[in-house]
């Protein structure tokens, strides 16, 4: 096998795993703040992320004729996917987990399940009146040109990067930057660092635990929001039941950095989407003698990975990459 081969099939997989890790980053962002203040895993999370890339798809498609430039149809559609998304979130604490906050921990559980089936439904009837099912996005010419190229050791092949590649990074990295920021630096950071330390100590000293929660929901439904116009950037499509898959593969990068924890969030994301694209190219190396058992697996097995990755993590660091074991005095 040539080593030009190797090293373009290697650089390829770093470049789309590294673009994919950056879009299961952002949307285990929302996993992560809602755990991190209410030790609850938002299961309708899945569908929250896949509201924001509906609504990026309207945006993108009633500003498709539009001579406007397309970074401002960008912005609108993120802003118009963070505030549906958001607010959708909000709604979701307020009528589904509120009332629930004291009850066994199954229940909620039981409840995001519930809210996720829901959510599907009625984004396929809202879609559906339009008779409009699956959603390809329409993008401006300037997302799908070439921006650059990443050059090949070894070799005089380059590995192409869209606009919309980039758009991917650049928005998940200001998105993560934002969001680090506004939890280590800002008054509400203290706030919502106080309510998930101690909800009851920090209401004594007058934090609204109710509207912390209620916030949180909130950025963590925008940050979905936003992961659902770059998945739908990056995949070009989306539809109703296309937030299921990539919901717990963001789940699972969240439980493989440190559930609660931001940068394991990130990290996680990145790692897994790293893993799953050397998977589904592992069959190229079966040309090696010693590795041709190989040949059968191909893209078809690379979403395997997220969950082998979940179950070796969860016996090995049950903790996460980043996480801290806790011990719970009695």
């Amino acid at each position: 096998m040539e080593l030009g081969i190797v090293a373009f099939v290697l650089t390829n997989v770093l470049v789309k795993g590294l673009l994919v890790g950056f879009v299961y980053a952002i949307i285990a962002l929302g996993y992560t703040m809602v755990y991190g203040v209410l030790q609850l895993i938002n299961f309708a999370h899945s569908e929250v992320f896949i509201t924001g890339g509906v609504v990026g798809f309207e945006v993108f498609r009633i500003l498709g004729p539009s001579p406007m430039n397309g970074y401002l149809k960008l912005a609108i559609a993120l802003i118009a996917a963070m505030i549906v998304a958001g607010f959708l979130n909000v709604l979701i604490e307020r009528l589904a987990y509120r009332p629930l906050r004291n009850a066994p921990r199954l229940v909620p559980l039981i409840s995001a399940i519930g809210v996720s089936l829901v959510l599907q439904d009625v984004i396929r009837f809202l879609e559906g009146l339009a008779g409009r099912f699956n959603l390809v996005y329409v993008l401006p010419d300037v997302f799908t040109q070439r921006a650059f190229g990443v050059p090949v050791p070894f070799s005089t092949a380059i590995v192409p990067v869209q606009g919309k590649d980039v758009i991917v990074i650049v928005v998940a990295i200001l998105m993560l930057v934002g969001l680090t920021y506004l939890v280590n630096y800002t008054r509400l950071g203290r706030a919502i660092r106080a309510v998930a330390q101690d909800r009851t100590t920090s209401g004594l000293m007058g934090i609204d635990a109710n509207r912390i929660i209620s916030l949180t929901f909130l950025i963590g439904g925008a940050l979905g929001g936003v992961g659902g116009v770059l998945f739908g950037i990056f995949f070009s499509k989306v539809d109703p039941y296309a937030g299921t898959i990539p919901g717990i593969k963001a789940f699972t990068a969240a439980v493989l950095g440190g559930i609660g924890s931001i940068p394991g969030a990130v990290l996680g994301g990145l790692v897994l989407g790293l893993l799953e694209n050397l998977i589904g190219v592992l069959n190229v190396f079966a040309q090696v003698p010693a590795l041709g058992f190989l040949k059968s697996i191909g893209a078809e097995y690379k979403d395997i990975g997220a969950f082998i990755a979940l179950i070796l993590i969860l016996i090995f660091r049950p903790a996460g990459l980043l996480g801290r074991n806790t011990t719970e005095k009695v």
